[in-house]
């Protein structure tokens, strides 16, 4: 059994400066050094680079939805569909769709949906198209958070011209911990562990940057959170291995903080 799957972890820029994607433009189990488990007796992914699931035995009829009815957000002047995950698990065991991890590589390596590659979110959803990629094909990305990371990426892909792109509504956490579907990593963490309490930072900026994201970043990790009408934005940090001693850095676009995250954590964070 593998696993590790608190928040939505990603790199920084090493400079301090709003996250971007540190590593190659994508990466997968055929591009990386290092030995994968799965949570069950699955076929073997014969093509880690393709995005798709292996092909399964006796897939489930296609889900009865239209598309066009999912609920949407707006990210980075994109319009993005939210995928409920009732519905990309049809799309998955059937080989229906292309799945791309938004987070940071560390937490790819530790658990990932099986079959998905590596293509971390960055910010004003840069980062473009998937090469070799098929832009008619279906792409769900995910992250953690629930979706905020993978929002990002799906603009990214949709700019680049992807036209049928969800992010999944419920997350990685609803696909790993709640419903146990197929995942492939480095290590399994006993369910008592496996997902830290999130600590939530509050915090606003003025209400100009309304549609604009806060960043939350610690080391090689970090989270994001739109900032809404009012200016205010909510970021939930759910990284591993962090106390309310860990320095984190609240980066938006009117200020950048660092303090311990007990202390962010304990009230709202509305200026340097």
């Amino acid at each position: 059994m593998i696993g590790g799957l608190a928040g939505c972890l990603g790199g920084s820029d090493g400079t301090g400066d709003t996250p971007s994607q540190a590593t190659a433009p994508f990466e997968h189990p055929g591009t990386l050094d290092t030995a994968f488990a799965t949570n069950g007796a699955f076929p073997t992914d014969d093509d880690p680079a393709d995005g798709y699931p292996p092909a399964f035995s006796d897939p489930p009829a296609a889900p009865d939805v239209d598309a066009g009815s999912f609920e949407t957000i707006d990210v980075n002047g994109e319009t993005v569909s939210l995928a409920p995950i009732d519905v990309v698990i049809r799309w998955y065991h059937r080989g229906e769709a292309r799945f791309v991890d938004a987070r940071g590589l560390d937490q790819y390596e530790v658990a990932h949906v099986y079959g998905a590659v590596l293509s971390t979110a960055q910010a004003d959803s840069a980062g473009g198209a998937i090469a070799g990629w098929d832009p008619t094909d279906r792409v769900i990305t995910y992250c953690g958070c629930p979706h905020h990371l993978s929002s990002i990426r799906a603009a990214g892909l949709q700019k680049a011209g992807f036209e049928r792109v969800y992010a999944l509504d419920e997350g990685f956490l609803a696909w790993a911990r709640d419903r146990g579907y197929p995942m492939a990593g480095t290590q399994w963490v006993g369910e008592s562990e496996t997902v830290q309490a999130a600590w939530t930072v509050d915090g606003s900026v003025d209400p100009a940057h309304a549609g604009e994201y806060a960043w939350a970043i610690a080391g090689e990790r970090y989270e994001a959170a739109p900032i809404d009408d009012e200016g205010r934005y909510a970021i939930h940090v759910g990284f591993p291995d962090v106390t309310e001693r860990t320095r984190v850095t609240i980066r938006t676009p009117a200020y950048t903080v660092t303090r311990p995250l007990g202390e962010l954590a304990a009230g709202s964070v509305n200026r340097a």
